[in-house]
């Protein structure tokens, strides 16, 4: 079994949910982790799988954040 490595840390329950559904759909596997009750959820993922989950996080989150050039 591949290290699993973190690829992202959100800030609830929900923001980890979507981006684990956003993992799924890149084919990437994921599990969430989270120190202590009160802690952030840390979302980790196969380190074999870190850059195409970068990828999919950053192409699919948030599109709302981007800047159109006029």
């Amino acid at each position: 079994m591949a290290r699993m490595v973190q690829v992202a840390v959100a800030g609830d329950v929900t923001e980890a949910e979507e981006l684990q559904e956003i993992l799924r759909n890149a084919g990437i596997e994921s599990t969430l982790e989270a120190q202590g009750p009160d802690d952030p959820l840390t979302v980790l993922v196969p380190e074999d799988s870190i850059e195409a989950a970068q990828d999919a996080i950053e192409a699919l989150s948030e599109p709302d954040d981007l800047i159109a050039e006029p």
